[in-house]
């Protein structure tokens, strides 16, 4: 259930998200979900993205800094509590949560995460039936 993320590292000025979007749009390549977090320099875009192995490349090719990780992605219970009820699992079990992001569709919430450990924590989620989103499916949100 593991899926490939882009962390793409911008300068902190004026169009170079644009610049990013247009590489990928002229190349028919969807953004799925993103996050960015940023300093006073520069800032990382993480995204899930329709073909993270294509755009790797072009955006390589256009001279941005990139690198792929490994995430999970899940859905969860669109309700109050529900995601914390995971993460107990999780932290109880000695899972650290690097990073997270997620976005609400209706009844459920789309939620990607970064573990210090993806395969304990996959594991753990799937012992407690929790909703993993296959990476083909993330890919096409």
């Amino acid at each position: 259930m593991l899926a490939k993320q882009l962390s793409i590292f911008l300068e902190n000025k004026s169009g170079r998200l644009t610049e990013v979007a247009e590489v990928l749009g002229k190349a028919d390549i969807n953004l799925s979900a993103m996050s960015i977090a940023d300093n006073s320099d520069f800032g990382i875009l993480r995204c899930i993205v329709s073909d993270p192995d294509k755009a790797y490349k072009l955006l390589k090719e256009a001279g941005f800094t990139v690198k792929i990780t490994d995430v999970i992605g899940m859905t969860v219970p669109n309700t109050p509590g529900s995601l914390a009820v995971i993460l107990k699992h999780l932290s109880d079990n000695g899972v650290f949560i690097e990073y997270l992001y997620s976005f609400a569709n209706g009844d459920g919430a789309n939620v990607i995460i970064r573990p210090n450990d993806l395969q304990v924590c996959e594991k753990i989620l799937q012992d407690k039936k929790v909703d993993l989103i296959a990476a083909n499916d993330l890919y096409q949100l």
